[in-house]
């Protein structure tokens, strides 16, 4: 899918982000009613431009598929990408993901989700790589070989819900309160410095990773540029596309522990390297030297999540808000203090957490 004519024409709207997220520890359920009011409370956060939601445990019928929901602008890509799915994938179920009409929205693009495996012996040219990488490569070959056609996401047992509008337009199109899920996140408004387009709008995924964010990553050309030396193909003309895939390539590909990507992401500055003990002084020379295109510079807040943990993390100096809160097995993450009270107005705790330190939650086994 192509970004609209005249999408470099655009007058900077200068507006906030906001972003949300919820986890159950011990895997419960949690209404999409939730995430729904938690954005709405901070509607004036954004400006009509997009918004968007990533839910975990949703599909638990299809819990060992891969569940690509796709978006055409385009009636004549329906076929052909269903054409591509079914060449390089075994399709096992597929149908339109459910929406309703609102006034809102008045034109939306259509949605479809297909639930697939790998085949036991694929035959094309992705056939000798890792299950995994074979279905990264085919999201990227239809996000760049197919106009008209967007994977939305592409992960097992979770689906992101996103496009252009205020979040709870966008809520209100999937009908995302009749939803339950164990992790959610949720976004408001489009990345700072490109205007509003379907496409680009929050969450940013890539197989299980989700990630919604508020703020700028102005090192955006540098960590695209190094993330195609490693087959990452960035199509969707915005900043915050390059950390799901960095996501993807420093804990999936390379092994890193999701403590350690956080530090290529916000490392601590060389002045504070250079006071650490031995050990630490070492360890962090050389995730700055091996990752250093990776580093993210600007003002950031993100919120990142997969099937098993919710993590969110701060620039290195904290210039976006970020509130950690919990209760009982919920821990709750957002722009706004406000947006928890909505809807878990009683706390057992909450704090801000520190610049550049990542906030981890995992489930419980």
């Amino acid at each position: 899918m192509k970004a609209p004519e005249g999408y470099h024409d655009f007058q900077k709207d200068i507006a906030g982000c906001g972003v949300f997220g919820v986890i159950n520890r011990k895997r419960g359920l949690i209404s999409g009613d939730v995430p729904i009011r938690a954005m709405t409370c901070m509607h004036d956060r954004g400006n009509g431009l997009g918004g968007g939601f990533a839910a975990y445990g949703i599909y638990p019928e299809h819990a060992d598929h891969y569940c690509f929901h796709l978006m055409y602008d385009d009636p004549a890509a329906i076929e052909r990408t269903e054409k591509m799915l079914r060449e390089y994938f075994d399709m096992h179920h597929f149908e339109p993901i459910p929406t309703r009409h609102t006034l809102a929205i008045p034109n939306p693009p259509v949605f479809i989700r297909y639930f697939v495996t790998v085949p036991d012996s694929p035959v094309n040219e992705f056939a000798e790589l890792a299950e995994e990488d074979y279905v990264v490569a085919v999201v990227m070959k239809i996000n760049t070989a197919i106009g008209g056609a967007f994977v939305v996401s592409s992960g097992k047992n979770m689906g992101a819900f996103k496009g252009g509008g205020y979040p709870e337009d966008i809520a209100e199109l999937f009908r995302l309160e009749e939803y339950e899920a164990y992790i959610w996140t949720g976004h408001n408004r489009f990345p700072t410095n490109t205007p509003g387009w379907w496409g680009g709008a929050h969450p940013f995924t890539i197989l299980n990773w989700s990630i919604v964010h508020n703020g700028e990553i102005s090192s955006y050309g540098i960590n695209r540029r190094w993330l195609c030396e490693h087959d990452y193909l960035c199509t969707m003309m915005t900043d915050t596309e390059v950390v799901a895939y960095e996501l993807d390539l420093l804990i999936r590909k390379h092994g890193l522990t999701w403590e350690l990507a956080a530090k290529c992401f916000a490392p601590p500055f060389w002045d504070e390297i250079v006071r650490m003990d031995e050990a630490d002084r070492e360890l962090y020379t050389t995730l700055r030297a091996t990752y250093g295109p990776g580093m993210l510079n600007g003002p950031f807040a993100i919120l990142v999540a997969d099937n098993h943990r919710l993590m969110g993390l701060n620039d290195r100096i904290k210039l976006r808000p970020l509130l950690v809160a919990e209760k009982d097995d919920m821990v709750f993450m957002a722009s706004e203090e406000s947006a928890v009270r909505e809807v878990c107005p009683t706390l057992d705790r909450v704090w801000m957490p520190k610049a550049g330190e990542p906030v981890i939650v995992d489930l419980e086994a």
